[in-house]
């Protein structure tokens, strides 16, 4: 693939251990992916703890020529909720990462968007969330205008089939934030959704991990530390033969979007009610007859998955 044909993309990011095999998914393709630039957000940890997360990551992976920004603190109007028990501490508890040598641009996030977007020729820019989507929303408000900028927003949240894994109802970057996430869905943006239904098909098994584990480089070596680490709330609550791997589905999907399958769907995101909060009322079966405005993937190949995965992680340090 040529240079000037790569999936130009910024990724939005909460990293934890699963945001951070996906950054490296993607910043070891190269030759597919044009990554922009990783914007923090808070979610799983404090956006303080992501943003220097995000830059370990990126030292990680060898591509310092990556900018990371730091973007919204706090959700819209909620008070934040973190995820420390799954993520630890750190939010990438795990390996030993050593503190990085670069820092972090002097732009807030928010405004790097709006700013690349609006410079931006026509539809080329694909964002990339896997997190909360206070960023996402926060942009939209401020320039309504790139909502006709962006290519296509791929984000990793929701759930349906498979319920809620902060609550029986919601999926946690959904409902650490529901009114931002409310806010995208109705923006007119093309979106494909990867809920729980898809990735709680995308089992690390032990098996899938040794493989990883096996690489041989630094990269291999921190992603096995990485996902020992996060998986063992997961594998404790459902009893799996291995913990989902949640984000790196979203750059799966660019990579080889046939590993995935879905349908043009409505999908609508309760803000209103406690005990509800965060719900991604997703109209599956079209019983509604509302607009369908989100691709919702229901459905992956996890063994391609994880060869893909595998693949690439083996090209990085």
């Amino acid at each position: 693939m040529k240079d000037d044909q790569r999936q130009k993309i910024i990724i939005d990011t909460d990293p934890g251990q699963d945001d951070a095999v996906a950054i490296l998914l993607a910043l070891a393709s190269p030759k597919e992916l044009d990554v922009l630039a990783i914007v923090a957000v808070a979610g799983n940890v404090g956006l303080k703890q992501n943003a220097l997360n995000a830059l370990k990551i990126v030292e990680l992976s060898g591509r310092t020529d990556i900018p990371v920004y730091a973007g919204c603190d706090r959700p819209i109007r909620r008070r934040l909720v973190t995820a420390e028990h799954v993520h630890g501490k750190t939010g990438l508890d795990g390996p030993s990462l050593p503190e990085p040598r670069i820092g972090l641009q002097p732009v807030h996030g928010v405004d790097f968007m709006i700013e690349t977007l609006l410079a931006s020729q026509g539809k080329q820019i694909t964002l990339c969330a896997l997190g909360p989507l206070t960023n996402i929303a926060m942009a939209l408000a401020k320039a309504p205008q790139i909502a006709g900028r962006i290519k296509r927003i791929v984000l990793m949240g929701g759930a349906s089939f498979e319920g809620g894994n902060i609550t029986p109802a919601a999926e946690f970057n959904i409902y650490v934030d529901p009114e931002a996430a409310d806010m995208v869905l109705s923006s007119g943006v093309p979106i494909t959704m990867i809920p729980l239904d898809v990735t709680h098909q995308a089992l690390a098994t032990k098996p899938r991990l040794g493989a990883i584990g096996q690489l041989g480089n630094r990269t291999g070596s921190a992603v096995l530390e990485m996902l020992t680490f996060s998986e063992r709330f997961d594998l404790e609550k459902y009893q799996w033969d291995g913990a989902p791997l949640h984000d790196p589905c979203v750059i799966a999907r660019l990579l080889e979007p046939d590993i995935f399958e879905g349908r043009l769907i409505n999908v609508r995101v309760e803000v209103a009610s406690e005990l509800t909060r965060g719900m991604t009322v997703a109209d599956y079966w079209a019983v509604t007859g509302r607009k369908p405005n989100v691709e919702y993937l229901r459905h992956l190949d996890a063994d391609r998955f994880f060869s893909l995965l595998t693949e690439r992680l083996a090209r990085l340090p």
